[in-house]
């Protein structure tokens, strides 16, 4: 029998160029190390100036620019009836802003979710003439500058009430608290439209059916079968709502009248006075509600049982 030699393969016999390919496996390094990092970067930009405002709301001076030692006076004289050490203000106007950002919230959230959920079920279970235009439309309030949508609603409103106080006689104002709570509807709906139909999606349609067949009218399906199955999507939607409406600015300044600041336009116009560690203390009470109402809804949308 003829001895045979066992001889290492030419590395280059087999087309690969190891030069190349140690290029590309460093390239894939780099951006596995990258993708890790730039994501970081990302929350760190987003996250440290709600941190240095948190921080310094227990910050021991009224400069917030010399961290001077750890304090809770400015949440105290917060709850105790003042702002500051100057007694200028009083806790009257902050529970005023307050309420009109709680009833705003409260009704502007009721009002988005009825016609929220509505729409999801129209748009994701129906066929319909112009269903693709209505779902273009509903998406423009989300994409649209809000400074574009306050100022567009201002216009609506001032035409609305001139047309109908010369055409009825009647003195209604321009701006109020009904405005408010119109735009902040006109930019909370689609919110809630999307996350419902985000469970929609993913909820088969076979219980409907099946509901159907064993008798059950169109009511009855929805009342015992789709809406417990979408009251988690429902739920988180109510939730986002309330919290964009909470924390919105720019289309409450260009829709509120007198006697109606928010929460958000009281703070942005104590600001005007001198920025201390008082107004840390009502924003960072502010972060607080509003991660919560956060994270209650992402626990709600996924919840699935």
């Amino acid at each position: 029998m003829a001895n045979t030699t066992l001889t290492s393969p030419n590395p280059g016999a087999t087309g690969i160029d190891m030069r190349q390919l140690r290029a590309d496996l460093a390239m894939r390094q780099a951006g596995g190390i990258l993708g890790r990092i730039i994501p970081a970067l990302g929350f760190l930009f987003l996250w440290i100036p709600i941190i240095v405002l948190i921080v310094f709301s227990f910050n021991n001076s009224r400069s917030n620019a010399v961290w001077a030692g750890f304090t809770t006076d400015w949440y105290t004289l917060l709850f105790s009836g003042q702002f500051s050490t100057e007694r200028r203000f009083s806790t009257e106007f902050l529970v005023a802003a307050l309420q009109n950002s709680l009833v705003i919230g409260l009704i502007s959230t009721f009002i988005s979710t009825i016609l929220g959920t509505l729409m999801a079920i129209g748009l994701e279970r129906f066929q319909f003439r112009g269903r693709r235009l209505i779902d273009l439309i509903m998406y423009l309030p989300v994409v649209i500058p809000e400074v574009t949508m306050g100022l567009s609603l201002q216009i609506f409103f001032s035409v609305a009430a001139r047309n109908i106080n010369n055409t009825f006689g009647t003195s209604i104002p321009t701006l109020s608290i009904l405005t408010v709570i119109i735009g902040h509807v006109v930019f909370c709906m689609p919110f809630v439209t999307i996350t419902v139909r985000a469970r929609l999606a993913g909820m088969p349609k076979n219980y409907e059916d099946a509901a159907r067949d064993l008798g059950a009218n169109e009511w009855t399906t929805f009342r015992r079968v789709t809406l417990p199955l979408l009251m988690p999507g429902i739920l988180a939607g109510a939730l986002l709502a309330l919290t964009l409406s909470l924390d919105d600015f720019v289309v409450t300044l260009f829709t509120a009248g007198p006697g109606t600041t928010t929460l958000p336009v009281f703070v942005y116009g104590m600001i005007k006075f001198g920025v201390n560690p008082s107004i840390n203390a009502i924003s960072t009470l502010i972060v607080a509600v509003s991660m919560s109402l956060v994270l209650f809804s992402i626990v709600a949308q996924r919840n699935r049982t």
